[in-house]
């Protein structure tokens, strides 16, 4: 798989916008859910263990001001955008097949 960026901006606030790079496409859907479970860690503190369906993790980018990946395209040399919509189909199909095991 190819080098990702992924570009987060959490709110409306420009100060808010921030960007991590993985190693593979899958590492960066990775990332995402992690991002989430770190949200949801911060909101219960107490918890000893979080689960969550994965509508609420699709709410969770929905809500996020903006995210988005660059995954580098190893024909070209160039990064190709690619919006929530893409991410959360790409993190379907990553988490089914992670259930499937």
């Amino acid at each position: 798989m190819s080098h990702t960026i992924l570009l987060v901006q959490a709110t409306t606030k420009l100060e808010s916008r921030t960007y991590s790079d993985y190693e593979t496409v899958n590492d960066c859907l990775e990332g995402v859910c992690k991002m989430y479970e770190e949200h949801l860690k911060r909101l219960n503190p107490n918890s000893p263990s979080i689960t969550y369906d994965i509508s609420h993790l699709f709410d969770f980018i929905d809500q996020l001001a903006d995210l988005s990946c660059l995954v580098l395209d190893k024909t070209t040399l160039t990064y190709s955008p690619h919006n929530k919509d893409w991410i959360k189909e790409k993190i379907y199909i990553l988490l089914r097949k992670q259930a499937g095991k």
